[in-house]
């Protein structure tokens, strides 16, 4: 995901992420491991277009 959200918003959806997993899989929550892979604009593309010369 483009880069840029907030510790607290990172926090809130990886507590959800894990949750979700658990809940859906039985899987123990501390089993499920999330790795988040943040990018900056201009290393991320749509449709052959930057996200960084996007408007």
């Amino acid at each position: 995901m483009i880069a840029g959200r907030s510790q607290e918003q990172l926090k809130n959806l990886v507590k959800d992420v894990t949750d979700a997993v658990s809940k859906n899989t039985g899987a123990p929550a501390e089993h499920v491991h999330v790795i988040l892979s943040e990018m900056a604009t201009n290393r991320y593309s749509v449709g052959g277009v930057l996200k960084s010369d996007e408007k």
